[in-house]
């Protein structure tokens, strides 16, 4: 990310900054890859390191199916009942070594604060308005959002008057960045990047509470979840500044790469971890050539599985899948558009569909409780 500066800092790092009353305030460097990569550098009130209480409240880890034959999956999220808080609502469905993937959704406001300690956190907004509150400072969100969190930040979701928020969330061992190939040596965003640093957002207000209490932080790693709780209220930041902070890119601000046939996958990534990348489907021109075909051609995964979450309007290569759903086509078999859309695209102009694809490069495993909103037929709707 670029350099961003929110509230009050010192003119130099390391150096002392004095409060009104003389007392220090308390600087702290979150940084990530050994002081080796970005990083941000935070003034609290109080000191970080002030807990109270700590106790362990359990494991986290999703329970995955045995394996069984290689096929095509359709998961119905819309069927899943569980709500809850931003942390509560979570439904594991995927995950590999990487990174794990599920939905959630949400009808209340966290009391607890929140903080992943294994890696960076990615909430896409299906439906829903909100604000997330961190130590960075607060982010409105909206329907279409990508919020990305970085490691350690402490944070809390608080839908707006209870109303519902569905997110899709990838929770990731490393971080998750733009895609490198859009960006030069310094960083920046090319001319042909599909997106720049306009579009990008971070944190719009920073609230700074400077008061003393018993405020609980749940804290994600090592396979469990951890309480903590401070004497103190975690969000007591009164500036900071640095290139490691939550920021957001809105789906709706993806400008399309189109051509004169059709375009591969890779165009339409919009960001990147270890080992998988993350695309965006919006709607776009279709090629041109006056002998084109719209719909993609059937295709092996030779090297990664493809999710697919479907966020709005018809996705033309696709029959019988309903919004809020996810298909995952696994690598090792071929698969491609459902029988009689290849012909049906012919001489289409555009199309209207808006979805999200995750694209891993170690196996998917299905979490066991994926089963009970599962359509057992999918795998042969291409006969």
């Amino acid at each position: 990310m670029f350099y961003r500066q929110m509230g009050r800092i010192p003119n130099k790092r390391h150096t002392m900054f004095k409060k009104e009353d003389g007392s220090l305030f308390r600087e702290q460097v979150m940084g990530t890859k050994g002081f080796s990569g970005t990083q941000s550098i935070l003034y609290h009130h109080f000191m970080p390191t002030e807990i109270i209480k700590t106790n362990l409240i359990g494991k986290y880890l999703p329970d995955y199916e045995e394996q069984g034959p290689l096929k095509h999956r359709h998961l119905m999220t819309n069927q899943i009942d569980k709500k809850g808080d931003g942390l509560e609502a979570r439904t594991y469905l995927l995950g590999n070594e990487d990174l794990f993937i599920g939905t959630a959704t949400i009808n209340e406001r966290m009391n607890s604060y929140y903080r992943n300690g294994d890696g960076d956190e990615m909430l896409f907004i299906h439906y829903g308005t909100g604000k997330i509150e961190t130590m960075f400072g607060t982010i409105n969100y909206r329907s279409g959002d990508y919020v990305v969190i970085p490691i350690g930040t402490i944070y809390r979701i608080l839908p707006n008057n209870n109303e519902l928020t569905k997110m899709l969330f990838i929770e990731s061992f490393s971080q998750i960045t733009t895609p490198r190939r859009y960006r030069n040596e310094y960083g920046q965003l090319l001319e042909h990047s599909p997106f720049c640093e306009r579009d990008i957002r971070g944190p719009e207000s920073l609230e700074t509470y400077h008061k003393k209490g018993e405020y609980e932080v749940i804290t994600k790693t090592r396979g469990y979840l951890h309480s903590h709780v401070l004497n103190h209220h975690p969000l007591d930041v009164e500036g900071w500044d640095g290139y490691l902070y939550p920021w957001v890119f809105n789906i709706a601000d993806f400008e399309p790469i189109t051509g004169r046939i059709h375009q591969p996958p890779p165009v339409h990534q919009t960001f990147e971890g270890h080992n998988f990348v993350v695309c965006s489907f919006v709607p776009r021109l279709f090629d041109y050539h006056p002998e084109a075909i719209p719909a993609p051609y059937t295709h092996s995964n030779v090297n990664s599985d493809e999710l697919l979450y479907y966020v709005e309007g018809n996705f033309m290569s696709r029959k019988g899948i309903n919004l809020e759903s996810i298909t995952l086509h696994p690598s090792g078999i071929p698969h491609g558009p459902h029988p009689g859309t290849t012909e049906a695209s012919i001489g289409k102009k555009e199309t209207l569909e808006l979805a999200v694809m995750i694209d891993t490069f170690r196996p998917l495993k299905v979490v066991k409780q994926a089963k009970e909103i599962e359509d057992e037929n999918y795998m042969f709707t291409w006969v």
